[in-house]
């Protein structure tokens, strides 16, 4: 089961992919944290890929899509896998599938969870980050334990430049200008579900994607 999940950044793709791969015990990969992973690592690719993503731009394809097909050749992705992040344009899309019918493969499902600017805004300006482990909290709906500090790690938590009001800002922009239109692309194609994801809780979302996969 070859999955893709779509959606403005901070529409919560991660949670749901982290949920998916909980439940049916597939890789999920994730180009921000491949991205985040280098920037820490100080790589090559890392430098680039930051002068992008700190001003809210995507990371030209060049710099993605090897990376990703490689990925989904590994042996732990042969029973299928859920990409997080990636395709963000038509060119990677149709990237993506000309690999994949090299494989003789193809993506499954491509889930779109849909929210509003206004709720992405509000929920992206409270995401604190630990620059030593990566861990991940929201000031209001996943607060650490003790305020400002890692519950693993006992680092201190940072706003991320990209999740900054005005970074998200010019991300939704992006998103709208550039990525958004890989919902007709997979609706063409009769893949794309849609969620939707200002429901109440995460486990809502994930309860209606369940219902698109199966048990």
């Amino acid at each position: 089961m070859k999955i893709i999940m779509l959606g403005a950044p901070g529409a919560g793709k991660g949670t749901q992919s982290e949920k998916i791969e909980e439940k049916y015990q597939l890789p999920h990969i994730s180009t921000g944290d491949i991205f985040r992973a280098n920037i820490k690592n100080n790589t090559e690719l890392g430098q680039k890929a930051k002068t992008y993503m700190d001003k809210g731009e995507l990371v030209p394809d060049e710099l993605v899509v090897d990376l990703v097909i490689d990925r989904v050749k590994q042996d732990d992705c042969a029973k299928g896998y859920i990409l997080d992040g990636f395709p963000r344009t038509i060119p990677q899309a149709e990237s993506l599938d000309a690999a994949l019918k090299d494989m003789n493969d193809a993506i499954d499902y491509a889930i779109d969870i849909e929210i509003s600017d206004e709720a992405i805004i509000k929920r992206m300006s409270g995401r604190r980050a630990c620059t030593k482990c990566g861990a991940t909290y929201h000031i209001v709906n996943v607060p650490p334990k003790k305020e400002g500090i890692c519950d693993k790690c006992g680092t201190e938590l940072i706003l991320r430049d990209d999740d900054k009001e005005e970074t998200v800002k010019n991300r939704l922009k992006v998103y709208h200008d550039q990525t958004q239109p890989l919902i007709d692309y997979y609706k063409k194609k009769g893949i794309l579900k849609e969620v939707d994801g200002s429901k109440s809780t995460p486990e809502d979302a994930f309860a209606a994607i369940v219902k698109i996969l199966g048990e």
